[in-house]
């Protein structure tokens, strides 16, 4: 394993995320097909390199394997969701039939809604694997080809999690304490959303029929304390009050 290496993908990647996500909000609104056809193009662009360098980062990690790899596999998943939806919307507007217009709305609703998804999801596989590599570096002591015990990494890996965790905790006590009706309203409307059959809750379904902003990170100091449960679904996380869990 090339820690140099690993790290000069990690950057590449990130400077590429950067240079994509400043393109994306140009098709917002975009009447003009043309200019969207251009504008998704150059997407597509940085979206095929990108898929790319993430290709190669997972290969990298795959040796190392642990949270790591698992954290480089979302990485690449989520990139090649993103070029299969940008090929669909090539696809759509390089023709000028009724169906194709007709498909179009609808898969530029689909881009837009994964791409709420997307963003947070590559920023915090990128955070976590540059922090991962970081350790590595330190474990290796400067050499390039080293494998570093998986064991090491998990223990570190846990470490962080647990800090995490703790400032989650603190941010949610908080906010009980200035701010109690807000949590009462958030545990209100995650199972106002499991009486309409909604077994699992985004954030943001909660925030919208609470109306208290920062829904999650409620959600979050909820979940620590053991009223709601949490599970990831598309690289993004989902909530369930435990009242309503099988048995």
């Amino acid at each position: 394993m090339n820690v140099e290496e690993i790290k000069s993908r990690l950057s590449r990647l990130e400077s590429l995320h950067s240079a994509f996500e400043n393109k994306f909000p140009a098709i917002y609104g975009e009447k003009d097909r043309e200019a969207l056809l251009e504008t998704v193009k150059a997407l597509h662009t940085v979206s095929r390199e990108k898929l790319e360098v993430a290709a190669g980062l997972y290969r990298e990690m795959s040796g190392v394997g642990g949270y790591a790899e698992a954290q480089a596999k979302e990485l690449y998943r989520n990139e090649h969701q993103m070029k299969f939806r940008l090929e669909e919307l090539l696809s759509l507007l390089s023709r000028d039939d009724y169906d194709s217009r007709v498909k179009l709305e609808t898969a530029m609703e689909r881009l837009v809604q994964f791409h709420r998804v997307y963003d947070y999801a590559v920023r915090k596989a990128l955070g976590e694997l540059t922090s991962e590599v970081e350790g590595m570096a330190l474990l290796t002591g400067g050499e390039k080809e080293k494998k570093v015990p998986t064991g090491i990494m998990e223990e570190l890996r846990k470490v962080k999690m647990l800090e995490a965790e703790l400032g989650t905790l603190k941010r949610f006590l908080l906010r009980l304490y200035t701010h109690p009706g807000d949590v009462h309203k958030v545990e209100a409307a995650l199972r106002d959303w499991h009486s309409r059959g909604l077994l699992w809750v985004e954030a943001r379904n909660v925030e919208k029929l609470s109306g208290v902003a920062d829904a999650g990170e409620i959600l979050e100091g909820l979940t620590l304390i053991g009223v709601v449960e949490k599970k990831m679904r598309g690289g993004e996380g989902v909530y369930r009050h435990r009242s309503y869990s099988p048995g």
